[in-house]
């Protein structure tokens, strides 16, 4: 049996060294490369195409007949404010215009200016005798001027005779101021006029006033002298006046009332005055 076991044992080593070796140049031959296989490509199919389907045969329709077309109307633009282009001028030469020189007067006497062209309006500023004054107007028959005294700050009327006037009276148009207004006392009433003739007489009721600030009445009348309508101022201290008022002159007369007192005057009535027989 020992016998046997040292045989074997030396065979078994022969066989594990074979195989040792074999496995050994298994392990080092060379392995074949592999070689790469085409994937096959898809080819595409054509798609098939759908079968037309039959066309829709439209019915034939009645045409309408052409119908008149209406011919567009001017629809008007509103249209801005025109553009004015200036045009150059020629500069005007600058001729200077002459002053007008208003007459003047140095007073002579000591005289009374007043609200109106007449003695019969109230006293308005005290002249004296070296006062001088510019003329600015007059009355119609120049018999009485509008001035403004070199020493006073308002204008008043002046009795053209008591001044010893530098240029014409006539060339300043004539005129007729407003008179001072008063709300203290009523204007007159019943105002009524008459006539005999070439007379006219003219009355109203009384109005009361304070002793102190009565001027009794005031009455401006268009009377006809001489084919000329005349202004006529007259101061009535009552209430009864006759005035002489003519035939002959185209315009009609007339005249008009007021009460005074002395800050100034109502407002005025209208006389209603009798025409001519």
């Amino acid at each position: 049996m020992r016998r046997w076991l040292l045989i074997q044992l030396p065979l078994s080593l022969v066989l594990l060294a074979a195989g040792f070796g074999g496995g050994v140049a298994w392990v080092l031959r060379s392995s074949p490369t592999p070689t790469a296989t085409p994937t096959p490509t898809r080819t595409a199919s054509p798609t098939p195409s759908g079968t037309p389907s039959p066309t829709h045969t439209p019915t034939a329709t009645r045409t309408p007949l052409p119908t008149d077309t209406p011919e567009p109307t001017d629809t008007p633009t509103p249209a801005g404010p025109p553009t004015i282009t200036p045009t150059p001028s020629r500069t005007p030469t600058i001729t200077p215009t002459p002053t007008f020189d208003f007459p003047d007067g140095v007073v002579q006497t000591q005289a009374n200016c007043r609200y109106g062209p007449g003695a019969a309006y109230l006293y308005e500023w005290g002249l004296f005798p070296g006062d001088r004054v510019e003329i600015l107007g007059r009355n119609d028959l120049g018999t009485w001027v509008y001035v403004k005294p070199r020493f006073y700050v308002d204008r008043c009327w002046v009795k053209a005779s008591l001044l010893e006037v530098t240029g014409d009276i006539f060339s300043v148009a004539p005129y007729y101021s407003r008179l001072p207004f008063s709300e203290l006392y009523r204007p007159p009433t019943n105002a009524r006029a008459s006539r005999q003739g070439d007379e006219v007489t003219i009355a109203w009721d009384p109005v009361w006033m304070t002793k102190d600030d009565y001027r009794g009445y005031l009455i401006e009348a268009w009377v006809c002298r001489d084919n000329q309508l005349i202004f006529t101022p007259v101061q009535i201290d009552g209430t009864l006046v006759t005035l002489t008022d003519e035939a002959g002159c185209t315009e009609p007369s007339s005249a008009r009332l007021y009460t005074a007192e002395k800050h100034g005057y109502t407002q005025w009535v209208a006389i209603p005055w009798p025409d001519h027989d």
